[in-house]
């Protein structure tokens, strides 16, 4: 009975697990408001629909300000922020 009991827990923690993990994918209007509000322009900020966890930010320096206002937002709603810094032509 206690081998049952333990495999009924341990199947429990796994299930939870799975669900804690799961992370929902962000429609784009939502992802540029967020980038709106942390001083970016639209399209800056993006999710991956493999990678859902990771959140995209796609801007050339961003400064402090704007990366602590990003991954207060990710971490809140369970996603990994990533900084990519890339120069844009000028043009």
């Amino acid at each position: 009975m206690r081998r049952s009991a333990f495999a009924g827990l341990l199947m429990a923690c796994l299930v939870l697990a799975a669900c804690a993990t799961t992370a929902r994918l962000h429609d784009q209007g939502t992802l540029n408001n967020v980038a709106l509000g942390c001083g970016l322009s639209y399209g800056e900020l993006i999710q991956d629909e493999e990678q859902k966890k990771l959140l995209l930010l796609i801007h050339d320096s961003p400064n402090a300000e704007q990366r602590l206002c990003v991954t207060k937002w990710a971490r809140r709603n369970g996603l990994k922020p990533v900084f990519v810094n890339m120069q844009f032509p000028e043009g």
